[in-house]
């Protein structure tokens, strides 16, 4: 048995944030992860503005900056119909970088485990998963864990489950989650980088019924094409070579590359999801990220959303994990500090899914939505970027750390 004041179980943006937040501010937690790093091939890379703010405030901006590879963007570029066109306008921003950085997500865990190992009170257990809740007396006091094939029994203060979409400990602590439709899967895969994009750093193309996502990792492009919910295999019957045809009528500096792809196991499917719970706490138990609410790829906002969350949980519960005395009425702060802004976003992303880029009327939809979208890209003015990347690159409610690093 291991005792500790914070369990997190997670060590995504959320979790890792949380658990190097609150050991910065003194409270002694372990972050458990089960895997043995952190490299997956569906992980969001955008660091938002608000997240590089963040990294300010700790005094680890330089440091990301010199240490993570990434690239840069002062502005988003949209192609749309074979023309491009400005989006949304970072530079003016209240922020100390006026940029959104594409950076391998895997890289800055890294980054946050390697800042977080600084202080006494923070562990992180690799290769070691959640599988059980603990309950005693009607409340949940720590969890059971596998680490290396042996059994270990972590009790906590607090257990805070930023273990993704589909937390089973959510499940457990019967948490109920509210499904929003959404029309869309992600197809992802990477190409080699045998010629530079003649059209700059554009992440997104819409055009010929089609929209795909293009991120430069330096050596190879990491594209995602957006299908219909459920059109998997209609695309796979259609075969690889017609597969490979839209990608090129998209961006054809990629054609040379698409030939890269030889099989359907290098195209892999991901399942996009916006959801929320309808409560985020038990007694001794809240979820944070995308375990509380799923957030669809538009906007790349669900690590901006997830790093949020873990900000506002520390600035409400440090101290009180620090001293022992976190009730349920303080779990429900961080729902009721964080659900609003959740909210928001997930409105704004279930209407652009549904009106402007729905696979299924081939993201030419009749009606209001789509007309102001095309609008708005043909004849955006610097105050509608300006605004848009308020809204992408902060969001609704930027989190700022509050809490000071304590010393004993």
């Amino acid at each position: 048995m291991i005792q500790t004041q914070c369990c997190v179980v997670g060590g995504g943006p959320a979790g890792l944030m949380l658990g190097c937040l609150l050991a910065r501010s003194g409270v002694k937690v372990i972050v458990l992860e089960k895997h043995g790093d952190f490299f997956r091939d569906f992980r969001g890379d955008t660091i938002h503005p608000s997240t590089l703010e963040l990294l300010y405030e700790l005094g680890q901006l330089e440091a990301f900056r010199a240490q993570v590879p990434h690239q840069e963007y002062p502005s988003l570029k949209v192609v749309l119909d074979g023309h491009v066109f400005d989006g949304p306008d970072f530079t003016t921003l209240p922020t100390h970088c006026k940029f959104m950085a594409i950076a391998p997500q895997w890289d800055f865990l890294n980054f946050l485990a390697e800042y977080a190992s600084k202080f006494e009170t923070f562990q992180l257990m690799m290769n070691t998963e959640a599988k059980d809740l603990v309950f005693e007396n009607g409340e949940i006091v720590g969890v059971k864990a596998i680490h290396d094939g042996e059994e270990y029994e972590i009790r906590a203060d607090l257990v805070v489950a930023a273990d993704g979409r589909g937390s089973r400990l959510r499940t457990q602590a019967d948490l109920h989650v509210q499904e929003i439709g959404v029309p869309i899967d992600v197809l992802w895969y990477h190409l080699p980088k045998t010629m530079e994009d003649p059209q700059g750093h554009v992440l997104g193309r819409v055009g010929n019924g089609q929209m795909m996502v293009t991120i430069d990792r330096g050596d190879y492009f990491q594209c995602g094409t957006v299908i219909g919910k459920g059109k998997l295999d209609q695309i796979q019957a259609d075969g690889l070579e017609a597969f490979r045809e839209k990608v090129i009528q998209l961006a054809p500096f990629l054609e040379e590359a698409t030939k890269s792809i030889k099989s359907w196991d290098q195209v892999k499917l991901l399942s996009v999801q916006i959801n929320r719970l309808n409560e985020w706490a038990r007694p001794g138990f809240l979820c944070i990220g995308d375990s509380a609410h799923a957030m669809s790829p538009a906007g790349g906002v669900g690590v901006n959303m997830a790093i949020q969350d873990a900000v506002a949980t520390s600035n409400l519960l440090g101290e009180k994990l620090r001293e022992g005395k976190v009730t349920l009425d303080d779990l429900h702060l961080v729902q009721l500090r964080r659900e609003k802004p959740v909210k928001f976003i997930q409105k704004i992303q279930a209407f652009a899914h549904a009106k402007i880029f729905n696979p299924n009327e081939g993201f030419r939809a009749k009606g209001v939505g789509m007309w102001i979208f095309r609008w708005m890209i043909f004849f955006m003015a610097n105050p509608v970027r300006r605004r848009m990347a308020r809204m992408i690159g902060l969001g609704p409610l930027p989190e700022h750390i509050e809490t000071a690093e304590y010393h004993s």
